[in-house]
Protein backbone atom coordinates (compact mmCIF):
# COMPACT_ATOMS: atom_id res chain seq x y z
CA UNK A 1 0.00 0.00 0.00
CA UNK A 2 1.13 3.50 -0.80
CA UNK A 3 2.42 4.98 2.52
CA UNK A 4 0.56 8.20 1.82
CA UNK A 5 -2.72 6.29 1.37
CA UNK A 6 -2.03 4.30 4.53
CA UNK A 7 -1.53 7.44 6.62
CA UNK A 8 -4.57 9.11 5.05
CA UNK A 9 -6.71 6.10 6.00
CA UNK A 10 -5.18 5.98 9.45
CA UNK A 11 -5.95 9.65 10.03
CA UNK A 12 -9.50 9.14 8.75
CA UNK A 13 -9.99 6.19 11.11
CA UNK A 14 -8.65 8.15 14.08
CA UNK A 15 -10.87 11.09 13.19
CA UNK A 16 -13.92 8.85 12.83
CA UNK A 17 -13.22 7.22 16.21
CA UNK A 18 -12.89 10.64 17.82
CA UNK A 19 -16.15 11.74 16.18
CA UNK A 20 -18.02 8.64 17.36
CA UNK A 21 -16.55 8.94 20.86
CA UNK A 22 -17.54 12.62 20.98
CA UNK A 23 -21.05 11.79 19.83
CA UNK A 24 -21.33 9.08 22.45
CA UNK A 25 -20.08 11.47 25.12
CA UNK A 26 -22.86 13.97 24.41
CA UNK A 27 -25.37 13.85 27.25
CA UNK A 28 -29.13 13.94 26.56
CA UNK A 29 -31.45 15.57 29.09
CA UNK A 30 -35.04 14.51 28.45
CA UNK A 31 -38.13 16.58 29.14
CA UNK A 32 -41.82 16.52 28.22
CA UNK A 33 -44.93 18.58 28.74
CA UNK A 34 -46.56 21.84 27.77
CA UNK A 35 -47.12 22.87 24.15
CA UNK A 36 -47.73 26.50 25.24
CA UNK A 37 -43.97 27.28 25.66
CA UNK A 38 -42.73 24.84 22.99
CA UNK A 39 -41.64 27.60 20.55
CA UNK A 40 -39.44 29.37 23.13
CA UNK A 41 -38.09 26.15 24.65
CA UNK A 42 -37.12 24.91 21.17
CA UNK A 43 -35.32 28.19 20.52
CA UNK A 44 -33.53 28.05 23.89
CA UNK A 45 -32.45 24.43 23.44
CA UNK A 46 -31.08 25.16 19.96
CA UNK A 47 -29.15 28.20 21.15
CA UNK A 48 -27.86 26.45 24.26
CA UNK A 49 -26.34 23.69 22.10
CA UNK A 50 -23.90 26.38 20.90
CA UNK A 51 -23.11 27.40 24.49
CA UNK A 52 -22.56 23.84 25.73
CA UNK A 53 -22.19 21.29 22.89
CA UNK A 54 -21.73 18.48 25.42
CA UNK A 55 -25.45 18.38 26.24
CA UNK A 56 -28.58 18.04 24.15
CA UNK A 57 -32.10 18.74 25.40
CA UNK A 58 -34.76 16.42 24.00
CA UNK A 59 -38.21 17.92 24.65
CA UNK A 60 -41.49 16.23 23.75
CA UNK A 61 -44.41 18.66 23.38
CA UNK A 62 -47.19 16.41 24.74
CA UNK A 63 -49.26 18.78 26.90
CA UNK A 64 -49.01 19.82 30.54
CA UNK A 65 -50.98 16.84 31.82
CA UNK A 66 -48.46 14.49 30.21
CA UNK A 67 -45.57 16.54 31.58
CA UNK A 68 -46.90 16.26 35.13
CA UNK A 69 -47.49 12.50 34.76
CA UNK A 70 -44.01 11.87 33.39
CA UNK A 71 -42.17 13.85 36.07
CA UNK A 72 -44.18 11.97 38.73
CA UNK A 73 -43.21 8.66 37.08
CA UNK A 74 -39.58 9.88 36.77
CA UNK A 75 -39.50 8.89 33.09
CA UNK A 76 -38.09 12.35 32.21
CA UNK A 77 -35.43 14.59 33.72
CA UNK A 78 -37.82 17.55 33.83
CA UNK A 79 -41.50 18.17 33.19
CA UNK A 80 -43.18 21.29 31.86
CA UNK A 81 -46.59 22.67 32.71
CA UNK A 82 -48.62 25.86 32.31
CA UNK A 83 -50.77 24.94 35.28
CA UNK A 84 -49.07 24.50 38.65
CA UNK A 85 -49.24 21.00 40.09
CA UNK A 86 -51.96 20.44 42.68
CA UNK A 87 -51.18 19.57 46.31
CA UNK A 88 -52.68 16.14 45.60
CA UNK A 89 -50.32 15.50 42.67
CA UNK A 90 -47.28 16.84 44.51
CA UNK A 91 -48.04 14.44 47.38
CA UNK A 92 -47.72 11.50 44.94
CA UNK A 93 -44.16 12.45 44.00
CA UNK A 94 -41.27 10.31 45.32
CA UNK A 95 -39.39 13.52 46.19
CA UNK A 96 -39.89 17.27 46.42
CA UNK A 97 -40.75 18.83 43.04
CA UNK A 98 -39.80 22.47 42.46
CA UNK A 99 -41.79 24.81 40.22
CA UNK A 100 -39.40 26.95 38.14
CA UNK A 101 -41.32 29.69 36.27
CA UNK A 102 -39.67 30.56 32.96
CA UNK A 103 -41.84 32.99 30.95
CA UNK A 104 -45.41 34.24 30.74
CA UNK A 105 -47.65 34.19 27.70
CA UNK A 106 -51.17 34.96 26.52
CA UNK A 107 -53.98 32.59 25.61
CA UNK A 108 -55.99 34.17 22.80
CA UNK A 109 -59.49 33.75 21.42
CA UNK A 110 -58.93 32.88 17.78
CA UNK A 111 -61.62 32.37 15.14
CA UNK A 112 -62.32 31.70 11.48
CA UNK A 113 -64.75 34.16 9.91
CA UNK A 114 -64.95 35.51 6.35
CA UNK A 115 -63.43 38.92 5.81
CA UNK A 116 -60.72 38.65 8.49
CA UNK A 117 -62.81 40.74 10.90
CA UNK A 118 -61.51 42.18 14.20
CA UNK A 119 -63.59 41.21 17.22
CA UNK A 120 -64.03 42.50 20.75
CA UNK A 121 -65.20 40.07 23.44
CA UNK A 122 -65.89 40.20 27.16
CA UNK A 123 -65.69 37.43 29.75
CA UNK A 124 -69.45 36.88 29.92
CA UNK A 125 -69.67 36.34 26.17
CA UNK A 126 -66.64 34.03 26.03
CA UNK A 127 -68.14 31.96 28.87
CA UNK A 128 -71.47 31.83 27.03
CA UNK A 129 -69.80 30.57 23.85
CA UNK A 130 -67.91 27.81 25.68
CA UNK A 131 -70.91 26.87 27.83
CA UNK A 132 -72.91 26.47 24.61
CA UNK A 133 -75.53 29.09 25.49
CA UNK A 134 -74.36 31.42 22.70
CA UNK A 135 -74.78 29.36 19.53
CA UNK A 136 -74.73 31.80 16.59
CA UNK A 137 -72.16 34.32 15.41
CA UNK A 138 -74.86 37.01 15.16
CA UNK A 139 -76.08 36.47 18.73
CA UNK A 140 -77.18 39.84 20.24
CA UNK A 141 -74.35 39.72 22.82
CA UNK A 142 -71.74 39.44 20.07
CA UNK A 143 -73.31 42.10 17.84
CA UNK A 144 -73.62 44.52 20.78
CA UNK A 145 -69.88 44.23 21.47
CA UNK A 146 -69.01 44.60 17.78
CA UNK A 147 -71.15 47.36 16.22
CA UNK A 148 -70.52 47.75 12.51
CA UNK A 149 -69.04 44.26 12.15
CA UNK A 150 -71.00 42.00 9.78
CA UNK A 151 -71.38 38.83 11.84
CA UNK A 152 -72.96 35.93 9.91
CA UNK A 153 -76.10 34.01 10.86
CA UNK A 154 -74.09 30.79 11.17
CA UNK A 155 -73.32 28.33 13.95
CA UNK A 156 -70.40 28.88 16.30
CA UNK A 157 -68.15 25.82 16.20
CA UNK A 158 -66.23 25.66 19.47
CA UNK A 159 -62.77 24.07 19.45
CA UNK A 160 -60.98 23.09 22.68
CA UNK A 161 -58.09 20.92 23.78
CA UNK A 162 -58.62 17.16 23.87
CA UNK A 163 -55.48 16.46 25.96
CA UNK A 164 -54.48 17.45 29.49
CA UNK A 165 -53.29 20.99 28.95
CA UNK A 166 -51.84 23.93 30.84
CA UNK A 167 -53.31 26.22 28.19
CA UNK A 168 -56.69 24.77 29.22
CA UNK A 169 -55.77 25.39 32.87
CA UNK A 170 -55.15 29.09 32.14
CA UNK A 171 -58.31 29.30 30.04
CA UNK A 172 -60.58 27.62 32.61
CA UNK A 173 -58.94 29.53 35.48
CA UNK A 174 -59.93 32.76 33.70
CA UNK A 175 -63.48 31.56 32.96
CA UNK A 176 -63.96 30.42 36.57
CA UNK A 177 -63.01 33.91 37.78
CA UNK A 178 -65.42 35.78 35.51
CA UNK A 179 -68.35 33.32 35.31
CA UNK A 180 -69.97 31.78 38.42
CA UNK A 181 -71.86 29.41 36.10
CA UNK A 182 -68.61 28.17 34.53
CA UNK A 183 -67.02 27.78 37.97
CA UNK A 184 -69.89 25.65 39.30
CA UNK A 185 -70.54 23.60 36.16
CA UNK A 186 -67.06 23.09 34.69
CA UNK A 187 -64.36 24.52 36.97
CA UNK A 188 -60.60 24.92 36.59
CA UNK A 189 -58.29 22.10 35.52
CA UNK A 190 -55.86 20.93 32.85
CA UNK A 191 -58.66 18.70 31.56
CA UNK A 192 -62.41 19.32 32.00
CA UNK A 193 -65.76 17.97 30.84
CA UNK A 194 -66.51 20.38 28.00
CA UNK A 195 -70.17 21.40 27.62
CA UNK A 196 -69.75 21.80 23.85
CA UNK A 197 -67.22 21.62 21.03
CA UNK A 198 -64.61 19.68 19.09
CA UNK A 199 -61.26 18.57 20.53
CA UNK A 200 -57.78 19.18 19.13
CA UNK A 201 -54.51 17.79 20.49
CA UNK A 202 -52.02 20.42 21.56
CA UNK A 203 -52.01 24.10 20.65
CA UNK A 204 -51.04 22.87 17.18
CA UNK A 205 -54.17 20.71 16.91
CA UNK A 206 -56.55 23.44 18.06
CA UNK A 207 -54.96 25.99 15.70
CA UNK A 208 -55.29 23.51 12.82
CA UNK A 209 -58.97 22.82 13.60
CA UNK A 210 -59.81 26.54 13.74
CA UNK A 211 -57.91 27.31 10.54
CA UNK A 212 -59.68 24.64 8.50
CA UNK A 213 -63.21 25.12 9.92
CA UNK A 214 -65.22 28.19 8.91
CA UNK A 215 -67.21 29.50 11.87
CA UNK A 216 -64.79 27.98 14.39
CA UNK A 217 -63.67 29.69 17.61
CA UNK A 218 -61.14 28.39 20.12
CA UNK A 219 -58.20 29.21 22.36
CA UNK A 220 -54.48 28.94 21.60
CA UNK A 221 -51.25 30.42 22.88
CA UNK A 222 -50.49 33.75 21.17
CA UNK A 223 -47.47 32.60 19.13
CA UNK A 224 -49.53 29.82 17.51
CA UNK A 225 -52.12 32.36 16.30
CA UNK A 226 -49.36 34.64 14.99
CA UNK A 227 -47.45 31.85 13.24
CA UNK A 228 -50.64 30.53 11.62
CA UNK A 229 -51.76 34.07 10.60
CA UNK A 230 -55.03 33.61 12.51
CA UNK A 231 -57.04 36.59 13.85
CA UNK A 232 -57.56 36.93 17.60
CA UNK A 233 -59.86 39.07 19.70
CA UNK A 234 -59.39 42.00 22.02
CA UNK A 235 -60.77 41.03 25.43
CA UNK A 236 -62.29 43.31 28.07
CA UNK A 237 -60.17 43.22 31.24
CA UNK A 238 -61.05 43.70 34.90
CA UNK A 239 -60.69 47.51 34.50
CA UNK A 240 -63.26 47.53 31.69
CA UNK A 241 -60.71 48.12 28.92
CA UNK A 242 -60.58 46.12 25.69
CA UNK A 243 -56.98 44.93 25.44
CA UNK A 244 -55.16 43.15 22.65
CA UNK A 245 -52.75 40.36 23.67
CA UNK A 246 -49.23 41.75 23.21
CA UNK A 247 -45.88 41.49 24.92
CA UNK A 248 -46.70 44.75 26.75
CA UNK A 249 -50.13 43.62 27.99
CA UNK A 250 -48.71 40.25 29.15
CA UNK A 251 -45.93 42.07 31.01
CA UNK A 252 -48.53 44.38 32.59
CA UNK A 253 -50.47 41.35 33.89
CA UNK A 254 -47.28 39.73 35.20
CA UNK A 255 -46.28 42.92 37.05
CA UNK A 256 -49.32 42.72 39.35
CA UNK A 257 -48.88 39.07 40.38
CA UNK A 258 -48.53 38.13 44.03
CA UNK A 259 -45.91 35.39 43.90
CA UNK A 260 -45.83 32.91 46.81
CA UNK A 261 -42.66 31.15 47.92
CA UNK A 262 -43.46 27.95 46.01
CA UNK A 263 -43.99 29.95 42.76
CA UNK A 264 -47.45 28.49 42.12
CA UNK A 265 -49.49 31.50 41.07
CA UNK A 266 -52.16 32.75 38.67
CA UNK A 267 -52.20 35.96 36.61
CA UNK A 268 -55.59 35.60 34.91
CA UNK A 269 -58.00 38.54 35.15
CA UNK A 270 -55.18 40.67 36.57
CA UNK A 271 -55.87 44.24 37.74
CA UNK A 272 -54.61 47.21 35.74
CA UNK A 273 -55.91 49.05 32.67
CA UNK A 274 -53.16 47.69 30.40
CA UNK A 275 -53.27 44.03 31.49
CA UNK A 276 -54.54 41.40 29.05
CA UNK A 277 -56.84 39.19 31.14
CA UNK A 278 -56.05 35.68 29.84
CA UNK A 279 -52.35 35.32 30.69
CA UNK A 280 -50.38 32.64 32.45
CA UNK A 281 -46.90 31.65 33.46
CA UNK A 282 -45.31 28.37 32.47
CA UNK A 283 -43.09 26.24 34.71
CA UNK A 284 -40.36 23.65 34.46
CA UNK A 285 -40.88 20.89 37.02
CA UNK A 286 -37.70 19.46 38.53
CA UNK A 287 -36.87 17.30 41.51
CA UNK A 288 -34.97 19.15 44.22
CA UNK A 289 -32.85 16.03 44.71
CA UNK A 290 -31.56 14.93 41.33
CA UNK A 291 -31.16 11.19 40.68
CA UNK A 292 -28.39 11.72 38.11
CA UNK A 293 -25.86 14.29 39.40
CA UNK A 294 -24.28 14.86 35.96
CA UNK A 295 -27.64 15.55 34.31
CA UNK A 296 -28.75 17.64 37.28
CA UNK A 297 -25.68 19.84 36.96
CA UNK A 298 -26.34 20.39 33.24
CA UNK A 299 -30.01 21.14 33.89
CA UNK A 300 -29.17 23.79 36.51
CA UNK A 301 -26.58 25.36 34.21
CA UNK A 302 -29.20 25.55 31.44
CA UNK A 303 -31.83 27.03 33.78
CA UNK A 304 -29.47 29.79 34.89
CA UNK A 305 -28.54 30.55 31.28
CA UNK A 306 -32.18 30.66 30.12
CA UNK A 307 -33.26 32.93 32.98
CA UNK A 308 -30.27 35.24 32.60
CA UNK A 309 -29.75 35.29 28.82
CA UNK A 310 -32.99 34.06 27.27
CA UNK A 311 -35.24 37.08 27.82
CA UNK A 312 -34.57 38.68 24.46
CA UNK A 313 -35.34 35.46 22.61
CA UNK A 314 -38.59 35.15 24.59
CA UNK A 315 -39.67 38.66 23.62
CA UNK A 316 -39.02 37.93 19.94
CA UNK A 317 -41.62 35.14 20.21
CA UNK A 318 -44.12 37.31 22.17
CA UNK A 319 -43.50 35.71 25.56
CA UNK A 320 -42.85 37.98 28.54
CA UNK A 321 -39.62 37.31 30.48
CA UNK A 322 -39.87 37.19 34.27
CA UNK A 323 -39.68 40.57 36.04
CA UNK A 324 -36.19 41.09 37.46
CA UNK A 325 -37.28 40.71 41.09
CA UNK A 326 -38.95 37.35 40.35
CA UNK A 327 -36.06 36.19 38.16
CA UNK A 328 -33.63 36.78 41.04
CA UNK A 329 -35.81 34.69 43.36
CA UNK A 330 -36.00 31.88 40.78
CA UNK A 331 -32.22 31.89 40.28
CA UNK A 332 -31.81 31.40 44.03
CA UNK A 333 -34.29 28.50 43.88
CA UNK A 334 -32.20 26.87 41.13
CA UNK A 335 -29.28 26.89 43.59
CA UNK A 336 -31.38 24.68 45.91
CA UNK A 337 -31.38 21.81 43.39
CA UNK A 338 -29.15 19.11 44.87
CA UNK A 339 -26.99 16.64 42.99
Amino acid sequence: MNPQNFFSRLLFAVGLTAFVTGAQAQMTVNGAGATFPYPIYSKWFDEYAKVDPSVRFNYQSIGSGGGQKQILAQTVDFGASDGPMSDENLAKAPGKILHIPTVAGAVVVSYNLPGNVSLKLDGDTIAGIFLGTIKKWNDPKLTALNPGVNLPDTDLIVVHRSDGSGTTYIWTDYLSKISPEWKSKVGTNTSVNWPVGLGGKGNEGVAGQIKQTQGAVGYVELIYAIQNKMPYAEVKNSSGEFVKPTLQSITAAMATAQIPDDFRFSITNAPGKEAYPICGATWLLVYQQQKDPAKGKKLVEFLKWALSKGGGMAEQLDYAPLPESLRDRVLKRADEIKM
